[in-house]
């Protein structure tokens, strides 16, 4: 999962990251995001709040209602009618100093939660994306670190065509620096995995496009 902070301070981004299993992306305003939402996806966005009153409100609307991505804003101020309108707007939680890195992290957590599934059940196919274990008919498969990272993210966007690049801006911390290869030894780690275990092709290759998630139980 990936985060998109918005002028939060760096340590925060860093504990937040290491408090939860997510990638935080650091975005110096509201200006400087743009060019994070046009390359990557983001499961959540965490805003701190910087007093620019209209142009947060009209970015939380856009982000809430077009885009649809979960935001949490930090407030350096106690302001109820800001709190209210932003809420209004889109905003899934409102969050006041001082800040408590282990409440805002809770609150993220939460948040993760009700928008993404943590188990993936595919008849005996089992993800516990909490617990990172993979299990088919009570047997546990051991797929770990990225594979398994490439695996949740096929199998919450199962039959979708998912690129390279898509996966990589989704699961790497810096994919500008990963070469598209690392994606096929994934990919091919996780079939012998599960193709041995289910008797079954689960990732199918689209020529030119990417990897679909395919697996089904009947």
């Amino acid at each position: 999962m990936r985060i998109l902070a918005i002028g939060v301070e760096e340590e925060l981004s860093k504990q937040l990251a290491t408090n939860i299993r997510v990638i935080v992306d650091d975005a110096y305003d509201l200006d400087d995001s743009s060019n994070f939402l046009r390359f990557r996806n983001y499961d959540l966005i965490l805003i701190d709040y910087d007093l620019e009153y209209i142009k947060t409100k009209k970015f939380i609307t856009r982000i809430t209602n077009e885009l649809k991505i979960p935001l949490i804003v930090l407030s350096i101020v106690d302001d109820k009618e800001t709190e209210i309108a932003f809420l209004k707007a889109g905003a899934d939680d409102f969050i006041k100093e001082p800040f408590d890195i282990d409440i805002i992290s809770a609150r993220v957590e939460a948040k993760l939660r009700r928008t993404i599934d943590n188990r993936i059940q595919i008849g005996k196919l089992i993800i516990d994306i909490g617990q990172e274990k993979t299990s088919y008919k009570d047997k546990e498969i051991e797929i770990k670190g990225k594979p398994f990272d490439i695996l949740v993210y096929l199998a919450e966007h199962k039959n979708q065509v998912i690129s390279k690049d898509r996966l990589l801006n989704a699961i790497w911390e810096e994919p500008e620096f990963i070469t598209p290869n690392v994606v096929e030894t994934s990919i091919n780690a996780i079939r012998q995995k599960l193709d041995k275990n289910l008797g079954i092709k689960c990732i199918e290759t689209i020529r030119r496009r990417g990897y679909k998630f395919c697996y089904n139980e009947s």
